[in-house]
């Protein structure tokens, strides 16, 4: 194990952080690392490591499992945790897990697919026949924002509010600054707190209204019926706009898996999933705490110390992946570990991959031609999250448009 690691190693990889995470995963897959700063705390690499230690009762999600100061902290911000999937173990996670799972099944889910190519339409028309946009605004960020509200129940046209709710509270609770969090939950709480009451009066066949008869029949607290609702709508929302960022960029890096890809549409599941692969949504899973003294490949990890996980690293570790490095759409097999594994597998994972293969078969049909409007190295990536691996922009440059 080398020096610890700095906190700019988690929260600041760079455009391309697989080389240095490759060198340090080579000499060994468990590394200490300085974050949150002054904490005990590991990073594991290596993609064997990260799947077993997702399925390891060992470490733990629970809030009330973390080490002072931290569970204070973490408790402050009680509508991000107290309800959250992520921040729970068995058999507390299956009930809170078990009102939602039929919504999210892959039958259940293809019943959106005609809304979802209206929804991806109606953005694309938007779109100038010729010039310029930001994919990400106009495009990658308004779709799996507008699908997860209609889905939900909830209205709309007050989605600029959710995507900036979804922005703070999509933050690392033991990082981002305690104000903007505890603003965001507050306002986030007030107006949810006011739709639940209202629909309570008048049920739909919605899935807020499914979350509320659950809350009624004591399956949920108030505080989980809310933090559900949250976590829906962050988890829908960044994870499908960082993947259609993400992946349209790849595809511009590499124009003749491009090529390929506008030629054989079919080949679109595969190549969602090389992009999950290589670039996906998330780079860290998120909060893990040793619940005793363990060891994870061989590395001493003392009770208490948080554990993080590396998923960008896993989808590049050489031992699994023949030549890792290379972006290839028809890879095969291609199991990697982006949504997660085992109990705390992403739940949204089959409406993610259904928007994705809808969004990149349209923007390949209906835009003939696109390019990158700035420089590859002029792309910014998002640099101040521990969790999401994402672009700020893409500006691309339209030629052309096709109705649909």
């Amino acid at each position: 194990m080398s020096d610890i690691l700095p906190p700019e190693f988690f929260t600041h990889p760079g455009p391309s952080p697989h080389a240095a995470t490759a060198e340090l995963r080579a000499k060994c897959p468990v590394h200490r690392i300085n974050i949150p700063p002054g904490a005990q705390a590991y990073a594991v690499l290596g993609n064997r490591v990260v799947e077993q230690a997702f399925g390891d009762s060992r470490l733990t999600k629970q809030v009330e499992n973390l080490p002072d100061p931290y569970r204070d902290k973490a408790a402050d911000n009680s509508l991000l945790v107290i309800g959250n999937l992520g921040f729970a173990d068995p058999p507390k996670h299956t009930r809170l897990k078990r009102p939602i799972s039929r919504a999210f099944l892959p039958g259940t889910v293809a019943r959106l697919r005609p809304r979802i190519q209206d929804i991806v339409d109606d953005l694309i028309d938007a779109f100038p026949e010729s010039g310029e946009i930001d994919l990400l605004s106009a495009f990658a960020l308004p779709l799996p924002l507008i699908t997860i509200c209609e889905y939900l129940g909830i209205p709309v046209e007050d989605r600029p509010l959710f995507q900036e709710w979804s922005y703070v509270l999509s933050q690392d609770p033991l990082q981002h600054p305690e104000a903007d969090l505890k603003r965001a939950s507050r306002e986030f709480r007030g107006y949810f707190t006011e739709l639940v009451a209202e629909r309570r009066t008048y049920l739909r066949n919605d899935l807020l209204s499914e979350l509320i008869r659950a809350r009624d029949a004591d399956v949920l607290s108030e505080d989980e019926l809310l933090s559900t609702i949250l976590l829906l709508i962050i988890a829908g929302h960044k994870t499908v706009a960082n993947m259609v960022g993400n992946g349209t960029a790849l595809l511009l890096r590499h124009p003749g898996q491009l090529a390929m890809l506008r030629t054989n549409p079919e080949l679109t599941p595969s190549a969602i999933e090389e992009i999950l692969r290589y670039e996906g949504s998330a780079a860290w899973a998120s909060l893990r705490v040793a619940a005793e003294d363990m060891q994870l490949s061989g590395v001493d990890i003392p009770k208490g110390s948080f554990v993080h996980l590396s998923l960008s690293s896993a989808g590049h570790d050489p031992q699994v992946y023949d030549d890792p490095e290379r972006f290839d759409i028809t890879r095969s097999p291609n199991r990697h570990l982006s949504f997660g594994h085992g109990t705390h597998f992403c739940i949204g994972a089959p409406l993610a991959r259904l928007q994705g293969e809808i969004a990149f078969m349209t923007l390949l049909r209906r835009l003939p031609q696109f390019e990158l409007a700035v420089a590859p190295e002029e792309i910014v990536w998002i640099s101040d999250s521990s969790l999401s691996r994402g672009l700020e922009a893409l500006p691309l440059r339209l030629r052309g448009r096709l109705p649909r």
